[in-house]
């Protein structure tokens, strides 16, 4: 590309964008200068930017909406568990096609502090890959052939705080005050109990409070998730300024698409919770239009893990967006609410609030992910049924960890808080379904309603609005690994149950259609195909829930260009008869046989994904 037909194109985003960028920028932090700075740095960023991502800029600007084709289908994964490193991750693409995905979330690869990374979202340094898992160099040439196969690359983005190593904090700890002002330091603690008479606590159990005192300075830092991870200022432009350099140079890497960690924290002020403040979508808003200048190819994926009406800000509006797409967490909760109970009343209310968004909203749809299950439901609609919160919440952990008589879920809580007797729950999909406990019992009736529970739960998933993303293992059905507890840097958190290293083994018995592996890929292969190759499954669909009178079963219906779907899931282990009238006869997306739809019975956790066509 000459340069100056280069220069051309970033002068026209930033013309487009300059007034709002300079305007929130001032209003923040009101600098002219460190303003230019942030201008002049994007331009050098966007001539760093290699010819082919360019490339791939001009063609996303053209299609905006790329992301939300019905054939995306999103995996996570952690580069050490699954190949080892960048480079075996590139050499496993193929299996990664194989499984239909086209767009591979890889899970912190950032270098941080061994003994306390968390998980790697402490981090030491944001231009350095974790040793043991490559380089940079690595990271980019990963993002190339991906590219070429036609995936799609995300990784995480820790915006809320750094590693305690960090050289930032590093400086900081030996007094440095341009360092220090980059965090929230206090030299005695009345700034803190104030603060501390707001901001909830993260972790109650594991990491109370929201400072840690340093004495070796005399002073108290803020630490919101850790002792070892800092908070970082945003009422400091310095901090702005840097972190979208970083946000740019993985960009320039190669990312198609960054996960903005923790991202309702990152404005803090006294008096407040520290969540979702003002300040936060104005920092949000000025990322997204930072990525348009620069990088338009580049999504922001959010991280909210809030009830639903704290979440869909973060879209921002249609005129001033925000972020491309968010995490579903609410319903992933309540998806598995509605297992234990096997009641989806709660599950199809937060269907109908979702399908009620705009269209150019989008969600990352999930049974499962990286961390635990926090039982943040709705609780005041579950209220009308005598749900309370705090004995609901014990019944949810005890069923999933297999305390209750009939429960063939197993797993294990984190964070368990014997004050509020709160808790949250760690898992893999298939041992939650009761795959676990139906082997170790060798009981083959109990295995295949396992085994039916999980492809109908990834069915369900899967006929959502959004994105769906798996969490790699679960498309061979992988189990608990429990051999965290003889690790000393991981024993101490149960999330690592489901953590566990990808079982290659097993991956290579999916093309044995009795065994589990087998069952559970080829019918999400099969489910996968459909939903590529249906119309009706595009974003443009119009989506809603439809009743059928059974508090078991959850119905989801969507229609486009005259073709009308039906998805129909009985969350019950018994059938359950859905009471429809539907005109017509349908064809079944699995069997190809006719279906009607009159007073359907389902059998016990299973379902059916019908069409009719015009």
């Amino acid at each position: 590309m000459m340069k100056a037909n280069a220069d051309e194109i970033f002068k026209k985003r930033l013309e487009r964008h300059h007034d709002e960028l300079k305007w929130l920028y001032m209003e923040l932090y009101n600098n002219d200068s460190m303003f230019a700075e942030l201008c002049t740095n994007m331009y050098l960023f966007y001539t760093d930017r290699r010819n082919p991502l360019k490339k791939r800029d001009k063609q996303r600007e053209e299609n905006p909406g790329w992301f939300r084709k019905n054939d995306m289908l999103g995996m996570m994964l952690y580069i050490d568990n699954f190949a080892g490193n960048l480079k075996g991750v590139k050499q496993k693409l193929s299996y990664l096609e194989n499984c239909n995905v086209n767009y591979l979330h890889l899970m912190p690869f950032l270098d941080s502090p061994k003994e306390h990374s968390d998980g790697g979202y402490a981090v030491a340094n944001f231009r350095k890959v974790r040793p043991d898992l490559g380089t940079m160099r690595d990271l980019s040439e990963l993002a190339d052939v991906c590219h070429e196969k036609g995936l799609n690359l995300c990784m995480d983005f820790v915006m809320n705080h750094t590693s305690e190593e960090h050289e930032w904090a590093v400086r900081a700890r030996e007094g440095d005050g341009e360092y220090m002002s980059r965090y929230f330091f206090y030299n005695n603690y009345d700034i803190p109990a104030q603060y501390e008479k707001t901001i909830p606590q993260v972790f109650p159990t594991t990491a109370p409070g929201n400072f840690t005192y340093l004495p070796e300075i005399g002073h108290y830092v803020m630490t919101t998730f850790y002792p070892y991870q800092w908070d970082l200022n945003y009422k400091n432009p310095r901090v702005f300024n840097e972190m979208m350099y970083n946000f740019l140079f993985f960009a320039n890497q190669g990312m198609d698409i960054i996960r903005i960690d923790a991202v309702p924290y990152i404005w803090k002020e006294p008096g407040t919770s520290c969540r979702n403040l003002r300040q936060v979508h104005t920092i949000v808003r000025m990322m997204r239009m930072i990525g348009e200048i620069v990088c338009p190819s580049v999504l922001l994926l959010g991280e909210v893990v809030m009830e639903p009406e704290k979440v869909v800000p973060y879209f921002g509006t249609l005129e001033k967006p925000e972020c491309h797409m968010l995490y579903n967490v609410t319903t992933m909760a309540t998806t598995w609410n509605s297992v234990a109970t096997k009641d989806i009343r709660l599950l199809k209310r937060q269907m109908d609030i979702v399908n009620s968004l705009p269209g150019e909203y989008t969600f990352l749809n999930y049974l499962r992910c990286h961390d635990d299950i926090g039982w943040g439901l709705d609780f005041s609609f579950l209220n009308q049924w005598e749900m309370q919160e705090v004995p609901h919440k014990r019944f949810l952990n005890d069923y999933f960890t297999g305390k209750i008589p009939g429960s063939v879920s197993r797993g294990e809580l984190y964070n368990d808080d014997p004050v509020t007797q709160d808790a949250r729950f760690c898992g893999t999909t298939a041992s939650m379904c009761g795959i676990e406990s139906a082997e170790s019992e060798q009981d083959a009736d109990k295995w295949e309603a396992a085994v039916g529970l999980d492809i109908m739960l990834h069915a369900y998933m899967l006929a959502q609005s959004g994105i769906p993303m798996l969490y790699s293992g679960d498309e061979i059905g992988q189990l608990n690994d429990y051999s965290y507890r003889e690790d000393p840097d991981k024993a101490a958190d149960s999330r690592y149950v489901h953590r566990g290293k990808f079982r290659w083994d097993l991956a290579e018995k999916r093309r044995d259609g009795k065994g589990l592996q087998g069952r559970i890929f080829n019918a999400l292969n099969q489910l996968e195909q459909i939903r590529k190759q249906e119309q009706v499954f595009d974003a443009s669909a119009k989506v809603y829930t439809y009743d059928v009178h059974n508090d078991s079963i959850l119905c989801l219906t969507r229609e486009m260009a005259g073709d009308k779907f039906f998805g129909i899931f009985n969350f019950a282990d018994q059938p359950e008869t859905a009471w429809m009238q539907e005109e017509g006869s349908y064809t079944d997306l699995l069997t190809k046989k006719t279906v009607t739809l009159r007073d359907l019975t389902v059998p016990g956790h299973g379902f059916y994904w019908v069409k009719r066509k015009n």
